[in-house]
């Protein structure tokens, strides 16, 4: 191996609602009630190795983009531009670079021993799961926050679309709230996921056609409508338990 080749070693491993690159946020934070839980290895599930992350509120995580399958290109196409404005790949977050790394800042929610494993839960996840953890760091404010910081590429969030439910689907929801209080509501995580707009910016808005995604252990289904002021809005028409 020669000084400018490194090996890495996963520490862990993703458990995500996300079963599925498509509909993922582009940003973490952007649904904060997409929940997902770090896997960590036996072999680094050492407690000592954690002391003290009670006292973070919110963690980077440094990831592997491993499910991506398009090989490097100076030049890409965000979608957040539509697909209309080629950038520089150092200029963007896309997955397709050089070394397929990511970098997010998650909520920290508590962590639980099962067996030889801890599982650190997190929140405001952007990650695909089975997605593999290089490292964990805690989120500084002081630091890591930096005062009169820009992006001109991307200068606001997304903008936000109304969602609706069918009956069928905010019944669905409902049911599922009451069996599992506590955990997370699904309407709000189905809410928070599609109100972005999962649809590529470069596709034109197709009221017939139905969308899907598979997220957490449901079949998500929804169509595009218009409102009276001729924009869009995401009607979710059915959820149903998750079949192959």
């Amino acid at each position: 191996m020669s000084d400018r080749e490194f090996s890495f070693t996963a520490i862990g491993e993703v458990q995500s609602c996300f079963k599925e690159k498509f509909g993922i946020p582009r940003q973490p934070g952007l649904a904060p009630s997409a929940r997902a839980r770090i896997f960590i290895y036996p072999e680094f599930s050492n407690e000592d190795a954690f002391a003290g992350i009670e006292e973070c509120s919110h963690l980077w995580l440094q990831f592997v983009f491993h499910a991506t399958e398009a090989t490097w290109r100076p030049k890409v196409r965000p979608p957040r531009l539509g697909g209309n404005k080629a950038l520089g790949v150092f200029a963007t977050r896309s997955p397709n670079r050089p070394n397929p790394i990511g970098l997010s800042v998650v909520s920290y929610l508590g962590y639980t021993r099962s067996g030889e494993n801890l599982l650190i839960e997190i929140g405001g996840a952007d990650l695909l799961d089975g997605t593999p953890i290089l490292d964990i760091k805690p989120y500084v404010p002081y630091a890591d926050s930096v005062e009169g910081a820009f992006n001109r590429i991307a200068s606001a969030a997304p903008v936000l679309h109304q969602v609706t439910f069918s009956a069928e689907a905010s019944e669905f929801c409902a049911a599922y709230d009451q069996q599992n209080s506590g955990d997370f509501s699904l309407e709000q995580l189905v809410r928070e996921v599609l109100q972005q707009d999962p649809r590529p910016q470069y596709q034109q808005v197709d009221p017939a056609r139905v969308y899907g995604m598979h997220l957490q252990d449901f079949n998500v289904r929804w169509r595009y409508q218009s409102d009276p002021t001729g924009d869009f809005f995401l009607r979710v028409l059915s959820i149903a338990p998750f079949r192959k």
